[in-house]
């Protein structure tokens, strides 16, 4: 069955390592499978109002930019996050788009939770240091959000890259490219 990958870039400069590994990976997508490709900095999406405990729990229904990628995250099979390592975390255009979520769960007759169960979430970043444990938090963000929204689990492909274009030196990186995709994914929940 063919999938449909949403690969949501979350860096704030275009073509920088994490971009670049994405694309690495997203060239070993199977024929049939289709990759959709949005910039979020590129979008103007409102700002973030949590209403869930006043009277404004409703949220409309997005418009413009947020529509657009309302719409491209619930047609996708596959939702991918690539951001860079960010103060040990997902990028602040990553960290805006997951909280726009809260106001999807919020938005009547969207049934945003239940559409995007059994979905998969996967994870792409490039960080400065070696040890990749230093990436643990933005893994938990991801791993523990698609757990919420119970989504299946891809994981994350991580690599090694500071200036652009380093993450060409991270062969082992670009070798867990060519299957990332591959991999089985498992129930969040189990991950």
């Amino acid at each position: 069955m063919a999938r449909n990958f949403l690969f949501l870039l979350g860096s704030t400069r275009s073509g920088g390592n994490t971009e670049t590994l994405a694309r690495q990976a997203a060239e070993q997508l199977p024929a049939g499978d289709s990759a959709r490709w949005l910039r979020l900095v590129d979008l103007e999406l409102p700002g973030f109002r949590d209403g869930r405990h006043t009277e404004e729990r409703d949220r409309p229904a997005p418009t413009g930019d947020a529509a657009t990628l309302l719409d491209a995250t619930l047609a996708a099979t596959d939702l991918v996050i690539a951001s860079p390592l960010y103060w040990y975390s997902v990028s602040t255009p990553v960290k805006h788009y997951l909280d726009h979520w809260v106001n999807w769960l919020h938005t009547p007759g969207l049934d945003f939770a239940q559409r995007m169960a059994g979905r998969t979430l996967w994870g792409v970043t490039a960080l400065a240091d070696p040890d990749h444990s230093a990436a643990d938090p933005l893994v938990g963000t991801l791993r523990h959000s698609a757990r919420y929204m119970k989504m299946n689990w891809g994981g994350v492909l991580l690599g090694s890259g500071v200036r652009p274009g380093e993450i060409a030196q991270d062969t082992e990186a670009a070798a867990r490219a060519k299957t990332f995709f591959s991999s089985t994914p498992k129930p969040a929940a189990l991950a």
